[in-house]
């Protein structure tokens, strides 16, 4: 079969799913790192915060929909901002510039999490951490590669050779970013319904 002229050879897409990847993982290195930066004040406030945060989840401070939507809407936030970086074309560098971001931040809690709680601290990331993130991330470096090969055809075939459609890419990226969100609410109901359950679990052992 043809492959369609929007699309990028299969060895380009592995490729950037592996930078993708690596990126996100870097990422995530470098926000654990970043604990062990911050000053002795600094990490204790944020110990406390940390603290308030599973003590609420625990006791259920705030209502699972509240929670639901909340963090819907920050992952449709991050989705939309993706698919927006590919269609603008000249924004697609800042897409690699949120997956390394998304990974800080994961480093960044799961580095916290430790240590704050020690040892326990690595439980606590595979139990309330991981399993959202499991979804979270493949999603969003799908929608990574979405917008980066969205912008790569606008930018070969459009714009450098003045050939082929826009609407049937569009409709693809568009058409991917929708699907995701669809998963990413998935991971956003883990969130709200299930993860104050096993924080609770884990209260009395922590």
């Amino acid at each position: 079969m043809k492959r369609g002229a929007h699309e990028m050879p299969l060895r380009g897409k592995l490729n950037l799913y592996l930078f993708v990847g690596v990126l996100i993982a870097v990422g995530a290195v470098f926000g654990a790192l970043v604990v062990n930066a911050l000053s002795l004040e600094q990490q204790q406030t944020l110990s406390d915060e940390l603290g308030a945060y599973l003590g609420g989840t625990a006791s259920g401070a705030m209502a699972p929909i509240d929670v639901f939507r909340e963090r819907l809407f920050f992952h449709l936030k991050w989705l939309g901002l993706l698919w927006l970086l590919g269609i603008s074309v000249v924004g697609s560098p800042f897409v690699l510039a949120l997956d390394f971001l998304k990974g800080v931040l994961i480093g960044f809690a799961v580095g916290l999490t430790v240590r704050h709680l020690a040892w326990k601290g690595v439980a606590v990331s595979f139990a309330v951490v991981a399993p959202q993130n499991l979804v979270v991330v493949p999603a969003l470096a799908i929608a990574s590669v979405s917008a980066i090969r969205f912008a790569y055809y606008v930018g070969r075939e459009r714009l450098f050779l003045g050939r082929g459609r826009l609407l049937p890419p569009l409709a693809s990226h568009t058409g991917t970013s929708a699907a995701l969100f669809v998963v990413l609410g998935i991971a956003a109901m883990w969130e709200a319904f299930v993860v104050p359950h096993i924080v609770s679990g884990l209260s009395d052992w922590l």
